[in-house]
């Protein structure tokens, strides 16, 4: 083994030790609030924590190995529609974060599904309510969860020397380990460290970028290899339309809104946060992270018979960084992927341990470290199955797979989460948005050629319309407080 690949086994285990012993720092938020210290790192972070691990989550593996390799293949245009990312994620927190945030307060809300049966009545039918949103989040999150392990392995396969299930297992194992630790406070306070060296990361890759070509030159050899990579007279993978990539700025104030492993965010905010600073935060952070699929472009046209298009970072990483830098940035890019990683496996770990356990057995525990066990072990048997899936399932683009899960079940939450919050429609109203924005979203991202924005945002507009005609025609309860609960 050479100098470098001990020397970065050197930095591996060092931030694995930083990680665990903030993981073993935010066990003790569970101890003071119970199962809510877990699922929503007991209502305690303030707002650069809270923005951090926003960004953190938002971006991560896909903007640091999918989004390149998106760009590599489509050309510029996946990089405005990167750039869209940042801005939307700041008007979700100004502007829909506290309607979330005191709602969930006020019922005691400790997951996204559990808002959504609460709002909705509760009862009988609001277990139904969740246990459903609990098993569509559970199912399309762990298809994403997927993606995020397969590319954290590749990219620490090649910066260990080792194999790719040697890496994957070694990556997740890790994360399991400070998630069950400290649950939704263990992954908000790593995810902090994580986006501060994801930020560094980007700056340097710039610097290294626009240092070292011309870009007259670059903008000549990207013509002469397609022109359609900085001139696209389609919307590529996001349509047939080129004003299709402006669809990604709604999708992604939604994605930041609604999908559970995003919005449980705002549920854990404190009360009293000042959500302002927390936009501007998620602002700057954002701002330095679009910049990274410009790796897609640089690559292109330095190397442009690339077999497969995700390998555009670490093939960046390998031929133009020095070794030693080359550690550094593999290492916060690792930290952008187990960011969100992290995230999913703690959403679907909640959604088996407390929403489907509320809604299968109702209160069947009354013990609170028994519960708090439960939460945890779900955590550990839910990485190993999405180990599984990555090393048995066929082969797929990171980007689209991450679409097809946040985008399937952003279509089936965005009724139940976000038109509920202005709008209070019935149970059977969410049930069937639900059901008819997974069924859309899922049949057009995997059987009809219509981009990659069209199927989800389609879905959306069923699932909405599904609300709110089934609501209008069935009872809806108007309820507030601990009447809400379950």
């Amino acid at each position: 083994m050479d100098s470098y690949k001990l020397f970065n086994w050197g930095l591996l285990f060092l931030t694995f030790g930083l990680m665990i012993y903030l993981g073993f720092l935010s066990s003790r938020i569970m101890k003071k609030d119970d199962e809510g210290g877990f699922l929503v790192a007991g209502r305690s972070l303030g707002a650069f924590v809270g923005a951090s691990t926003i960004v953190a989550t938002g971006f991560s593996g896909w903007g640091f190995m999918g989004s390149p390799g998106v760009t590599y293949q489509f050309g510029a245009i996946e990089v405005l529609g990167n750039f869209f990312f940042a801005p939307a994620m700041m008007i979700a927190v100004l502007y829909f974060a506290r309607f979330l945030q005191r709602k969930a307060i006020d019922m005691g809300s400790n997951t996204i599904p559990e808002y959504i049966a609460q709002i909705h009545g509760g009862g009988t039918m609001g277990r139904l309510v969740q246990g459903v949103a609990a098993l569509i989040t559970i199912l399309l999150l762990l298809v994403f969860l997927t993606s995020q392990i397969k590319a954290v392995g590749l990219l620490g396969a090649s910066w260990l020397g080792i194999e790719l299930t040697q890496s994957a297992l070694l990556m997740v194992g890790v994360i399991i380990l400070y998630t069950m630790l400290g649950g939704l406070a263990a992954v908000a306070w790593t995810d902090t460290v994580m986006v501060c060296g994801m930020s560094v990361a980007a700056v340097i890759i710039m610097v290294q970028i626009f240092t070292s070509i011309d870009l007259g030159s670059w903008e000549a050899s990207l013509n002469a290899i397609d022109p359609e990579l900085l001139n696209p007279t389609t919307g590529a993978h996001y349509g047939d339309s080129t004003a299709t990539v402006f669809l990604v700025l709604p999708y992604a104030f939604l994605f930041a809104a609604v999908l559970p492993f995003m919005a449980i965010r705002f549920l854990a905010f404190k009360p009293d946060v000042k959500l302002h600073k927390a936009g501007v935060y998620v602002a700057i952070l954002g701002a330095l992270l679009s910049l990274v699929p410009l790796v897609g472009l640089y690559m292109r046209a330095q190397m442009p018979d690339l077999a497969d298009p995700d390998n555009a970072m670490p093939a960046y990483l390998e031929h133009f960084m020095h070794p030693a830098l080359q550690g550094f940035i593999t290492l916060f890019i690792l930290f952008a992927m187990k960011s969100t990683a992290n995230s999913l496996l703690h959403t679907v770990a909640s959604a088996t341990s407390h929403d489907l356990r509320l809604a299968l057995f109702n209160n069947l525990f009354h013990s609170q470290r028994l519960v708090l066990w439960v939460n945890r072990l779900a955590v550990v048997a839910l990485g190993i199955v999405a180990l599984l899936m990555m090393l048995y399932a066929p082969p797929f683009m990171l980007s689209w797979l991450g679409i097809l899960g946040t985008g399937t079940l952003l279509a089936s939450m965005i009724g139940p989460v976000f038109i509920s919050t202005f709008w209070q429609g019935s149970a059977w109203g969410a049930l069937v948005a639900m059901l008819a924005g997974f069924g859309t979203s899922g049949y057009m991202m995997l059987f009809a050629d219509v981009g990659w924005l069209i199927g989800p945002l389609t879905g959306c507009v069923v699932s909405s319309i599904c609300y709110v005609g089934v609501s209008l025609v069935t009872p809806r309860i108007r309820l507030s407080g601990s009447a809400a609960r379950i």
